[in-house]
């Protein structure tokens, strides 16, 4: 049989057009014994350019219209996207051989295992195959790859005023969205989540995040405006706001970028106003002063207290997720430590979180594995080519690996200890 299989491989070299298999005769077999004789095709060879995808059912519709990519650097491991999901691509050997065999009509003439050549229209049924395949490629649903988002916004966050001026040096470390599909390993929807995460807004093509001071800047002429103009922190009138602060020199896009990142909009008859909302305000307060380093949890408050607007009250359940307190003798001490900034896959955010504390007690680490970001952002106004139901359904943070529950992270990344029934379980590194 091998040698047979060698002498079709010299056939290899003639051209294929895609069919002459007699693939229908094989999918017309009945049970009871029923059998079809199988030859070379005239083209049988190596093919490399044929491999087979084992994908489930659901997978179907997205492949046959079209509606998947392959993405991933030359040296990074490939993966396929849908729309909304990404798999990873491992090519799984077998031992059983596997024959491909094309559509239409088999060719004539063909090569038969005794190595005589078949004819297509004798009377036995007969099955053609162009290839014998090794393997298949097996996809396994994975978590989007977004760590490399975040460097990629951060080489050149926008700064109120600048000037990008023109040519190729000037947009250095600037992307568009389609620059980002071609160097991130994620589906659309999730790169439009990691987006949303890392609060990016799309400027001139490019997407961006904003500049921690300036957003602060943005922020504290929003509030001191409407002080001035004496309009409610839950009902900001959204054309006066956007009115007076583009003649104080802001752009329309980061004003209103910036409403949404701390606000609602809320329609009411024929006029739009945003509420500010008091947990994401007290909250970007809090970042501010926790930027001068560690400090005592009392001073923390009382600083905290007295930097937020009028009318808002702060709370330390806010910053869940955010800070980390420490007690040290009788004082406990408070510092910044943002899921925001930890990694997204599996094995560095445990390598992160064991880094900063040896033992942790699950009612601390569990912000960092389970996290909800509550920030609707109304992404559709700035990228159009995304639903609008999916935008809104991109609103949630968590350490995410398909199939896997965040107890089956903590028993593979952790080692639990209780002394007893009612103590605190502890975690460390496994």
């Amino acid at each position: 049989m091998v040698a047979e299989m060698e002498d079709a491989k010299t056939q290899a070299g003639i051209e294929w057009d895609g069919g002459g298999g007699g693939a229908d005769a094989v999918l017309g077999l009945t049970a009871g014994g029923a059998s079809v004789s199988l030859c070379y095709h005239q083209a049988f060879g190596p093919h490399d350019d044929l491999v087979l995808l084992e994908a489930a059912d659901d997978l179907l519709p997205d492949l046959l219209r079209g509606r998947v990519t392959v993405r991933g650097r030359p040296d990074e491991e490939a993966v396929l996207c849908t729309p909304s999901a990404t798999y990873s691509m491992k090519f799984v050997g077998t031992s059983n051989s596997v024959f491909l065999i094309p559509p239409g009509e088999p060719s004539a003439p063909c090569l038969r295992p005794d190595n005589t050549n078949g004819d297509a229209n004798a009377a036995d049924v007969m099955a053609a195959a162009i290839k014998l395949a090794p393997g298949n490629i097996e996809l396994v649903r994975t978590a989007p790859r977004l760590d490399k988002l975040r460097s990629l916004l951060l080489e050149r966050p926008y700064i109120l005023d600048e000037d990008l001026g023109d040519g190729f040096q000037h947009k250095k470390g600037l992307y568009t969205w389609q620059d980002l599909c071609k160097l991130i390993q994620a589906s659309d929807g999730e790169l439009l989540d990691g987006l949303n995460t890392l609060t990016a807004v799309e400027i001139d093509g490019f997407w961006r995040t904003v500049d921690a001071n300036s957003v602060n800047t943005i922020l504290d002429m929003i509030l001191h405006n409407s002080v001035l103009y004496d309009w409610p922190l839950n009902a900001v009138p959204e054309n006066d706001v956007l009115s007076v602060m583009e003649s104080d020199g802001f752009a329309h896009k980061i004003v209103t970028h910036c409403l949404n990142r701390f606000g609602t909009k809320v329609e009411q008859e024929t006029r739009s106003f945003w509420s500010l909302d008091e947990k994401r305000v007290c909250l970007q307060f809090a970042r501010r002063v926790l930027g001068a380093g560690k400090m005592k949890l009392a001073n923390f408050m009382d600083k905290w207290e007295r930097s937020v607007p009028s009318g808002m009250r702060v709370d330390i359940q806010m910053l869940e997720g955010e800070v980390l307190c420490d007690k040290l003798g009788a004082e406990t001490w408070v510092h910044a430590f943002s899921v925001a900034d930890l990694p997204l896959m599996p094995a560095e955010r445990f390598a992160a979180l064991f880094r900063e504390r040896l033992k942790w007690e699950w009612k601390d680490l569990q912000p960092y594995i389970r996290y909800a970001l509550r920030q609707p952002f109304l992404w559709y106004q700035f990228y159009s080519g995304i639903d609008m139901q999916i935008c809104m359904s991109l609103m949630f943070r968590d350490l995410r690996v398909p199939g896997v529950s965040s107890e089956g992270l903590l028993i593979k990344y952790t080692r639990r200890t209780q002394p007893s029934a009612e103590a605190e379980p502890i975690f460390t590194a496994r």
